[in-house]
């Protein structure tokens, strides 16, 4: 079935104007070490297509140079994106981007959303685990969501806020407890006023989660449960 709406794909490769506009300003670049054979922007894109993929980093489909050899070892891509991982490079990114949202006033944040999801892993990976309610093998994921103000009338939710990942039997209620500080951080670092906002949790959620909503520092903080 074809893809009508843009933001239906998940992007895998960011035009050299997309990367020094919204990726460049948050990658920290060494003064040491020898230079790399590619540039920043290439070196990047691997990265995304790594993360779509999902594959072992020695398996990450290199192209050729013309001498019909790989243009870069993969162990230097995976060299770049702990770099990147340690330095904080893509919590800065991903900042921006609520920031970007936010400015342009595209954030609805009278309600936001946790809940968490869990994703089969068929052929292994790490930081797994098997769910006997899903009767699958695979993560977990929670994340805090707020809806889009759109134009034609359509409402996405964006995500505003790191996921928190675990193995797949983990139970989510813990995990909501651990993803609510990241909603106070990302707004303190972007300005987002939540003293107005329901947060909408699901019924499942535990108790010690909804103590913790009740004593975070942003005030007025509502509890919506659904």
């Amino acid at each position: 079935m074809p893809q009508t709406q843009q933001w239906q794909w998940i992007p895998t490769h960011l035009t050299l104007e997309q990367f020094e506009q919204f990726v460049l300003p948050h990658l920290h670049l060494g003064s040491r070490g020898p230079q790399p054979q590619l540039s920043l922007h290439a070196i990047f894109n691997y990265i995304l297509k790594l993360l779509y993929l999902g594959c072992q980093w020695k398996e990450l489909p290199i192209e050729k140079n013309k001498a019909g050899q790989p243009e870069i070892h993969y162990t230097r891509i995976y060299a770049a994106f702990r770099r990147y991982e340690n330095q904080g490079c893509f919590e800065a990114i991903f900042a921006e981007t609520v920031v970007l949202l936010h400015q342009q006033e595209y954030l609805d944040l009278s309600v936001i959303h946790g809940d968490g999801t869990t994703t089969a892993a068929k052929k292994g990976g790490d930081n797994l685990g098997f769910s006997g309610h899903k009767h699958l093998k695979g993560d977990r994921g929670v994340a805090f969501c707020a809806q889009l103000r759109c134009a034609c009338g359509v409402r996405n939710c964006n995500v505003i806020a790191p996921f928190i990942s675990a193995p797949g039997n983990r139970n989510e209620s813990p995990l909501l407890q651990a993803a609510l500080p990241q909603v106070t951080r990302i707004a303190k670092t972007v300005g987002l006023d939540l003293n107005q906002t329901i947060v909408g949790l699901s019924r499942h959620t535990g108790k010690k989660v909804q103590d913790r909503l009740e004593t975070l520092s942003l005030q007025g903080l509502q509890l919506l449960q659904h």
